[in-house]
C-alpha cells in the first residue's frame, strides 16, 4: 500500500482531485506547494510517496538496472489505489494524474491502462518506459484521456530529443496529446509552466463536467 496525504480543497464540497507523483529521490513533501501555486480553490490533491527508499526521498522504479519489475509494481499499486478512490468519493471522471519525471512515466504508464477515463493526465520531464509496448497495453478509455507533456530544451536528465520523439508517437496513435517545451532544465518553469498546467486542468474539468 502508497503513503499518501490528502490535501482538501478549499472548497470543501469539490470531488475534483488531481494525484501528485513525485521524481527521483523526492517525495510527497516536495509538492505540499502545489495548492497555493496551482490557485485552484476547488481541486483537492492526493500527494503520494514512491513505494522504495531512496537516499532520504524515494523511487518509483530502478533506474540503474532493469526498471521493468519496479514500473509493473508501482502501477499496480497506483492501479489499486485510482481503484479505491470512489470509496472516498472521488470517482475517476472527477480525478487526475499528475507526475513529475519518474512520476511522468508512472502517471502515463498508469493512466493510459486505466480502464475508465480519468479527467486528465499530466507528464513533466519525464518519459514512457516503452512506446511499442504501452501502445498494445492502451486500455479501451486511453483514446478518451487528456493527455499534456511538457518537457526543458535544456534538461541535462533527460535530454529532449528521445521524449519528443515518443510524444509524436504517442499523438500518431490517435492519444489526445498536447506537447509544450519550455527553456529550462530538469524542474517546473516557474509561472510561465504553471499557468500552461492550470489552464490544462481547468479545460479538462470543464470538458468533462461533473454528473448531475
Amino acid at each position: 500500500m502508497l503513503v499518501t496525504d490528502l490535501l482538501p480543497a478549499r472548497e470543501r464540497a469539490s470531488c475534483r482531485l488531481m494525484v501528485v507523483l513525485h521524481g527521483l529521490g523526492d517525495s510527497m513533501d516536495g509538492y505540499r506547494w502545489m495548492p497555493g501555486e496551482m490557485r485552484l480553490p476547488w481541486l483537492n490533491y492526493l500527494l503520494v510517496n514512491a513505494p522504495d527508499d531512496y537516499f532520504g526521498g524515494y523511487s518509483w522504479y530502478d533506474i540503474y538496472g532493469d526498471a521493468g519489475p519496479g514500473v509493473a509494481r508501482s502501477r499496480a499499486l497506483l492501479t489499486s489505489l485510482l481503484d479505491d478512490l470512489p470509496r472516498q468519493g472521488f470517482a475517476p471522471a472527477e480525478t487526475m494524474l499528475f507526475g513529475f519525471s519518474q512520476g511522468c512515466l508512472m502517471t502515463l504508464e498508469t493512466g493510459l491502462r486505466y480502464p475508465s477515463r480519468l479527467a486528465g493526465l499530466i507528464g513533466v520531464s519525464g518519459y514512457v518506459q516503452d512506446v511499442a509496448t504501452l501502445l498494445k497495453e492502451l486500455s479501451p478509455a486511453a483514446k478518451e484521456q487528456r493527455i499534456l507533456m511538457t518537457h526543458g530544451t535544456e534538461d541535462p536528465l533527460l535530454p529532449i530529443a528521445p521524449v519528443r520523439k515518443q510524444a509524436a508517437l504517442l499523438k500518431g496513435a490517435g492519444l489526445n496529446l498536447e506537447w509544450r517545451e519550455f527553456d529550462k532544465p530538469h524542474t517546473i518553469a516557474g509561472e510561465e509552466e504553471l499557468a500552461v498546467l492550470r489552464g490544462f486542468v481547468e479545460n479538462c474539468f470543464e470538458a468533462w463536467p461533473t454528473p448531475a
